[in-house]
């Protein structure tokens, strides 16, 4: 165990060898910490997967900084088929400790497989699509969305939960049941799966029920078919029976002389009953079908509309998930200053700027203006700096890169804008160097960089 204070390796004293300070309490800490992590990975290794979140997340209250927690914590959700939460947990482990982490195996397993990663993508839409039919009372297009999901990740215990939910309020409970089933043999102890299967296990027959109905019959398989057929109890043929049959044989001659005609109507009759029967039966076959073929093409008009909104938002999806990993990689190195603000600037640079107009949430625009404040000033006077000593040494090209950066973070910052100019213009990119200069004029009118920039406009257009 480590000191907080100095870094030094504590003892089993109370306090630090190193620096003095009063360790009782953290270790204290720390002991919890750990304990609520061996406490996880014990529940973890029965496949008790929510005892497993809760005791984890319970050691990083403790301890934020456990990185085999937070790694435990990123394969928990990953095997319960919550990507996202998996993805988070990990490249926060990676900013922690960068180096030996095997986070990064974890991160890179998944963003280097665009085909696993689309797939990721294509499953967490189809479960929000899923949510939204539920919400609109479509229920038999949400049914069909989850066994979608379900088929891409079969671990997903949050959309087998909701098929089962479903099945259940169809009142299907033998399929709801095997759902649930399928759903705690990924996590064990989970308490949702758990409420629904009891409900669902009180309105299945039970074994006692089942067998009372089956103790008056005989159930064998024929081919794929279930025979169901009654018991016969054995009865000894006696004398009464052998007398029964001959006073049958001779009341069935005597009567079959009178009704031989009625028969034979009968029999054509009964012929024609029996192809008009058929008949309507292929009819009634008909029109299911069409039922059938009409709801599959709506069903696939449905699907084609579903994948063209896919193809033309599958390259956006790429681009939130980067854009995001790399604000939340920015906002851990500004909150351990692990790094200085240009590195933190240069991770935010990394985000691009179509992103940030265009689809970006309110939230992520605060957090990325918050981020840019913080370290604008320090990256504006550090890259002007840099600027302006490389255009004093003819280095132009890293002049303007820095020059541009400075009035970026800096837009006060009239001498950036003005000396950038000056590097296009000694570069010999004229046309460039005149936009930066009128530019100056514009927004330092009354300066005398705008003057100098006017009178090196008049130079250029030989005025």
């Amino acid at each position: 165990m480590i000191c907080f204070n100095c870094g030094c390796r504590l003892t089993e004293k109370d306090f630090c060898t190193g620096c003095g300070v009063d360790v009782k309490k953290y270790k204290k800490i720390i002991h919890s910490s750990n304990r609520f992590y061996n406490d996880g990975l014990e529940k973890a290794s029965v496949r008790d997967l929510s005892g497993a979140i809760v005791s984890l997340r319970q050691c990083l209250k403790l301890n934020k900084n456990n990185i085999d927690a937070r790694n435990l914590l990123g394969l928990i959700y990953f095997e319960r088929g919550e990507v996202v939460a998996a993805l988070s947990e990990w490249v926060i482990s990676k900013n922690i400790r960068s180096e030996k982490n095997i986070a990064d195996d974890y991160i890179n397993m998944i963003q280097n497989n665009p085909g696993r990663l689309d797939t990721f993508n294509q499953t967490i839409k189809k479960y929000n699509l899923a949510l939204n039919y539920c919400h609109q009372d479509s229920l038999d297009l949400a049914v069909i969305q989850l066994k979608k999901v379900i088929s891409m990740n079969p671990r997903f215990v949050q959309a087998r939960q909701l098929l089962a939910l479903l099945y259940i309020n169809s009142e299907d409970w033998e399929k709801a049941k095997k759902e649930l089933d399928k759903a705690l043999r990924i996590d064990a102890n989970n308490t949702t799966t758990l409420r629904y299967l009891k409900e669902v296990e009180n309105m299945l027959p039970s074994e006692e029920d089942k067998s009372k109905k089956r103790k008056d019959v005989i159930v064998y398989q024929s081919g794929n078919d279930t025979v169901i057929q009654p018991v016969s109890k054995k009865e000894h043929i006696g004398l009464q029976t052998l007398v029964n049959i001959v006073i049958g044989v001779l009341i069935g001659v005597g009567i079959s002389w009178y009704l031989i005609v009625p028969a034979k109507i009968k029999g054509v009759q009964s012929s024609v009953d029996q192809k008009y029967k058929i008949v309507s039966e292929q009819l009634d076959a008909k029109t299911v079908l069409v039922d059938e073929l009409t709801a599959k093409v709506n069903d696939l008009t449905a699907e084609k509309e579903n994948l063209s909104n896919t193809l033309n938002n599958a390259e956006g999806k790429n681009v939130a998930l980067e854009a995001y990993t790399n604000l939340i990689e920015a906002t851990i190195m500004y909150i351990n200053e692990s790094a200085d603000n240009n590195a933190i600037a240069e991770e935010l640079e990394l985000i691009p700027e179509e992103y940030i107009q265009n689809d970006a949430s309110e939230s992520f625009k605060k957090l990325y203006d918050k981020l840019i404040t913080e370290v604008g000033e320090t990256v504006a006077k550090s890259c002007y700096d840099a600027g302006y000593e490389a255009f004093r040494t003819e280095d132009y090209d890293t002049a303007i890169t820095n020059l541009e950066r400075a009035f970026k973070y800096d837009p006060s910052n009239g001498e950036a804008l003005y000396n950038l100019g000056n590097s296009y213009n000694k570069k010999g990119d004229t046309k460039k160097a005149v936009e930066i200069y009128e530019k100056v004029i514009e927004l330092f009118p009354d300066s005398e960089k705008a003057k100098k920039a006017a009178n090196y406009i008049k130079e250029i257009k030989g005025e």
